[in-house]
């Protein structure tokens, strides 16, 4: 335990930059993966066949192991960065892409009948009314790719990508010194709090995005 405190309060300043920087690429991530997702379940939901093509294609990708999709972009895109957003970025789609598609079909279809009544033309029928009554559906996905992500970055560090990963990756690897546990253990931990502060974040975000007709 000693051992472990030590090893915090010695490297207190990378820890804080490896943290910061693994949670800034979750989030660019997931709001880049957002845009897409949303976009696509816009385009996609009102045709049972499209969404289910799109549905089907976002859950293909998720099935693919993170070590073999960094594996195949790494040739393309090189280390680091690059193919370590685009990697996540394609793993945040199926959640919010399937939350969109639900979100949106569920919504009754009186209500925009009736928005279009008052005069409100298709595109501010879509984000003056429909996005915003599925805007709790969405942003549970987002919170759930956002928590997949959290753990999908740790093996990034494969393809030398930021975050708490590479301290993780680094622990494992000099096994049977005397910093290795400390080492995989605080990344380990420091993952899983910032998790838990993300989903909270997100949390009060959705309360005070959403109307509160909606959330009661």
């Amino acid at each position: 335990m000693d051992t472990l405190w030590t090893f915090i309060v010695e490297r207190r300043h990378q820890l804080l930059t490896d943290s910061y920087l693994h949670v800034s690429a979750v989030v660019q991530s997931v709001l880049l993966g957002a845009v897409v997702a949303v976009a696509l379940g816009v385009l996609v939901y009102r045709s049972p066949l499209g969404s289910s093509l799109a549905t089907a294609a976002a859950s293909i990708i998720l099935t693919v192991p993170s070590f073999a999709l960094l594996g195949l972009l790494i040739p393309l895109l090189g280390l680091g960065v690059a193919p370590t957003i685009t990697a996540m970025v394609l793993y945040a789609l199926l959640p919010i892409l399937r939350n969109t598609i639900v979100g949106l079909a569920t919504i009754d279809p009186a209500v925009s009948d009736a928005a279009r009544g008052i005069g409100m033309n298709r595109l501010r029928v879509l984000t003056g009314v429909e996005l915003p009554l599925a805007w709790p559906s969405i942003l549970t996905g987002i919170r759930i790719s956002t928590q997949m992500l959290m753990g999908i970055l740790a093996i990034a560090a494969y393809a030398k990508g930021p975050g708490l990963g590479n301290l993780i990756f680094t622990g494992l690897s000099r096994l049977g010194t005397p910093n290795a546990v400390p080492q995989a253990l605080t990344g380990t931990v420091l993952i899983i709090v910032l998790a838990l502060l993300l989903d909270g974040v997100l949390m009060l975000v959705g309360r005070l995005t959403t109307s509160k007709g909606i959330r009661d």
